[in-house]
């Protein structure tokens, strides 16, 4: 087991990875650490010997919790499907992650060959999904048993939505809810209950409004410019027609 640290802002951080987490034929080495501003970059190599073909299931657990959930403020070279290679990259948003912290605090490394308990079916990469909209969500799995936890992350790896305990039985009926933000790169995670580390992702997806603002500034141009008509027509007429004054008195 190897172990590094560094310090920040009042921060100490260790750092650990080791064969173990991985399995016999593969091999994990931390390279070095930079801190980035309030970002923590993890650099490590993830060597798979001959099976450089397979992916893996890497996450960066952290002491604050005992190491027992995956820290979710990362990016880089973490989740599923990574490849076997050298120079991969974590990068911790720490205080997204944690707030304002400071104290000691221990990392570890964790993977393994990464075989997922579900495949999403039906979402392509970037695939438009509207606000305000329901969408079936369907997957396959080799147990159709048990529960999943549905959840949805932004670019940033904010959770954005989620839904707890849905049965594992291939389908979901999914409403994108109208308060979350238009852009690119969402995805969704399914968790698996009974194995918290047992998480896969879907493709990163697009996530539009119902109805695209030019067509709602398009509708405001229609009915403005028929206020100009009429305002114009009104205009018309009363310089056509002006006040007729009353009618002269009488003469005897």
């Amino acid at each position: 087991m190897r172990k590094l640290t560094a310090s920040t802002a009042g921060m100490i951080l260790f750092f650990a990875a080791g064969v173990s987490h991985f399995g016999f034929s593969q091999n994990v080495d931390i390279d070095f650490i930079e801190l980035v501003g309030r970002n923590v970059v993890v650099h490590y190599n993830l060597d798979d010997g001959a099976n450089s073909s397979r992916q893996f299931l890497v996450q960066l657990y952290s002491s604050q919790d005992n190491f027992t959930t995956p820290l979710t403020r990362v990016s880089g070279d973490f989740g599923s499907e990574v490849t076997a290679g050298i120079d991969k990259k974590i990068i911790w948003d720490v205080t997204k992650e944690l707030g304002s912290f400071k104290g000691n605090i221990a990392l570890e490394l964790r993977g393994r060959v990464y075989v997922p308990f579900v495949k999403i079916k039906d979402i392509d990469e970037d695939q438009v999904f509207k606000r305000g909209k329901n969408y079936p969500v369907n997957w396959t799995s080799g147990n159709l048993s048990g529960q999943v936890n549905i959840e949805l992350f932004n670019a940033a790896g904010e959770r954005i939505w989620g839904e707890n305990n849905v049965p594992n039985v291939g389908k979901f009926d999914w409403y994108v809810q109208g308060n979350i933000k238009k852009g690119k790169n969402y995805k969704l995670k399914f968790t698996n209950v009974k194995d918290r580390n047992d998480v896969v992702y879907s493709l990163p997806f697009i996530i539009k409004p119902k109805i695209p603002l030019l067509a709602k500034v398009a509708g405001v141009v229609v009915v403005v410019a028929a206020i100009e008509v009429l305002s114009s027509n009104a205009k018309s007429n009363s310089e056509a027609k002006p006040l007729v004054g009353p009618p002269a008195a009488p003469t005897n």
